[in-house]
Protein backbone atom coordinates (compact mmCIF):
# COMPACT_ATOMS: atom_id res chain seq x y z
CA UNK A 1 0.00 0.00 0.00
CA UNK A 2 1.31 3.48 -1.05
CA UNK A 3 1.84 6.04 1.84
CA UNK A 4 1.77 9.45 1.78
CA UNK A 5 4.32 11.88 3.44
CA UNK A 6 1.11 13.38 5.56
CA UNK A 7 1.14 9.75 6.84
CA UNK A 8 5.04 10.02 9.01
CA UNK A 9 5.55 13.68 8.73
CA UNK A 10 5.53 15.59 12.23
CA UNK A 11 3.19 18.87 12.19
CA UNK A 12 4.66 20.12 15.41
CA UNK A 13 6.54 22.40 13.90
CA UNK A 14 9.49 25.30 15.38
CA UNK A 15 9.80 28.26 14.04
CA UNK A 16 11.65 31.58 13.88
CA UNK A 17 11.51 34.70 12.05
CA UNK A 18 14.38 35.71 10.14
CA UNK A 19 15.39 38.52 12.33
CA UNK A 20 15.90 35.97 15.43
CA UNK A 21 19.18 36.14 16.74
CA UNK A 22 21.28 32.78 16.68
CA UNK A 23 21.85 32.37 20.25
CA UNK A 24 17.73 32.62 20.44
CA UNK A 25 17.23 29.78 17.72
CA UNK A 26 20.11 27.75 19.67
CA UNK A 27 18.23 27.93 22.71
CA UNK A 28 15.11 27.25 20.97
CA UNK A 29 16.54 23.94 19.28
CA UNK A 30 18.26 22.98 22.81
CA UNK A 31 14.57 23.30 24.76
CA UNK A 32 12.61 21.43 22.01
CA UNK A 33 15.30 18.79 21.61
CA UNK A 34 15.33 18.98 17.71
CA UNK A 35 17.71 19.94 14.95
CA UNK A 36 15.93 22.04 12.72
CA UNK A 37 13.64 25.18 13.02
CA UNK A 38 11.40 26.55 9.98
CA UNK A 39 12.53 30.28 9.53
CA UNK A 40 9.11 32.07 8.24
CA UNK A 41 8.09 35.68 7.32
CA UNK A 42 4.52 35.96 7.62
CA UNK A 43 2.70 32.88 6.01
CA UNK A 44 5.81 31.93 4.55
CA UNK A 45 8.37 29.31 4.69
CA UNK A 46 11.62 31.68 3.92
CA UNK A 47 14.16 29.17 4.68
CA UNK A 48 15.13 26.23 7.27
CA UNK A 49 18.14 26.06 9.86
CA UNK A 50 19.75 23.02 10.79
CA UNK A 51 22.03 22.75 14.13
CA UNK A 52 25.00 22.46 11.80
CA UNK A 53 24.06 25.41 9.95
CA UNK A 54 24.44 27.37 12.65
CA UNK A 55 27.69 26.34 13.83
CA UNK A 56 28.97 26.45 10.58
CA UNK A 57 27.40 29.28 8.95
CA UNK A 58 27.51 32.00 12.41
CA UNK A 59 29.60 30.54 15.00
CA UNK A 60 33.00 29.51 13.02
CA UNK A 61 32.64 32.78 11.44
CA UNK A 62 32.83 34.85 14.27
CA UNK A 63 30.87 37.76 16.00
CA UNK A 64 28.27 38.02 18.33
CA UNK A 65 25.61 35.62 17.86
CA UNK A 66 22.92 37.65 19.97
CA UNK A 67 23.83 40.33 16.71
CA UNK A 68 23.71 37.72 14.19
CA UNK A 69 20.62 36.86 12.66
CA UNK A 70 19.07 33.67 11.58
CA UNK A 71 18.86 34.97 8.09
CA UNK A 72 22.70 34.91 7.53
CA UNK A 73 22.40 31.41 8.72
CA UNK A 74 19.12 29.30 7.16
CA UNK A 75 19.37 27.65 4.06
CA UNK A 76 16.77 29.07 1.70
CA UNK A 77 17.24 27.42 -1.79
CA UNK A 78 14.46 25.01 -0.21
CA UNK A 79 13.60 21.82 -1.54
CA UNK A 80 9.70 20.88 -0.35
CA UNK A 81 7.13 18.37 -0.88
CA UNK A 82 3.35 18.15 -0.14
CA UNK A 83 1.57 16.26 2.54
CA UNK A 84 -0.12 13.98 -0.59
CA UNK A 85 3.64 13.04 -2.37
CA UNK A 86 4.24 9.22 -2.10
CA UNK A 87 6.89 8.60 0.43
CA UNK A 88 9.15 7.11 -2.28
CA UNK A 89 9.19 10.85 -4.07
CA UNK A 90 10.55 11.79 -0.83
CA UNK A 91 13.41 9.51 -0.91
CA UNK A 92 14.11 10.57 -4.00
CA UNK A 93 14.35 14.41 -3.20
CA UNK A 94 16.05 13.82 0.01
CA UNK A 95 18.92 11.39 -2.10
CA UNK A 96 18.78 14.10 -5.02
CA UNK A 97 19.47 16.78 -3.23
CA UNK A 98 21.72 15.33 0.12
CA UNK A 99 19.18 16.31 2.74
CA UNK A 100 17.78 14.83 5.41
CA UNK A 101 14.99 16.71 6.36
CA UNK A 102 12.56 18.05 4.11
CA UNK A 103 9.55 20.51 4.52
CA UNK A 104 6.26 19.69 3.86
CA UNK A 105 4.06 22.78 2.19
CA UNK A 106 0.59 23.01 1.40
CA UNK A 107 -0.69 25.73 -0.88
CA UNK A 108 2.62 27.75 0.27
CA UNK A 109 2.58 27.26 4.23
CA UNK A 110 4.40 24.66 6.06
CA UNK A 111 2.32 22.14 7.70
CA UNK A 112 5.58 19.43 8.51
CA UNK A 113 8.60 18.10 8.04
CA UNK A 114 9.62 14.46 7.69
CA UNK A 115 13.37 13.64 8.45
CA UNK A 116 15.54 10.51 7.26
CA UNK A 117 14.94 8.93 10.39
CA UNK A 118 11.02 9.32 9.90
CA UNK A 119 11.51 7.55 6.48
CA UNK A 120 14.06 5.14 8.52
CA UNK A 121 11.41 4.35 11.13
CA UNK A 122 8.47 3.49 8.23
CA UNK A 123 10.82 1.68 6.11
CA UNK A 124 12.89 -0.37 8.05
CA UNK A 125 12.81 0.20 11.91
CA UNK A 126 15.24 -2.71 12.48
CA UNK A 127 17.86 -0.89 10.39
CA UNK A 128 20.72 1.21 12.64
CA UNK A 129 18.86 4.81 11.38
CA UNK A 130 15.54 3.25 12.36
CA UNK A 131 16.53 1.98 15.55
CA UNK A 132 18.56 5.07 16.29
CA UNK A 133 15.51 7.23 15.41
CA UNK A 134 13.13 5.61 17.08
CA UNK A 135 15.24 5.94 20.37
CA UNK A 136 14.70 8.74 23.24
CA UNK A 137 17.05 11.39 22.90
CA UNK A 138 19.67 11.46 25.33
CA UNK A 139 19.28 14.29 28.14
Amino acid sequence: MTQHVRDIMTSQLVTVEPQASVTAVAQKMRDEDIGIVLVIEGDDLRGVVSDRDLVVRALAEGGDPDEKTVASACSDDLVTITPDEDLDRAVELMREHSIRRLPVVEEGHAVGIVSIGDLAIERDARSALGDISAARPNQ
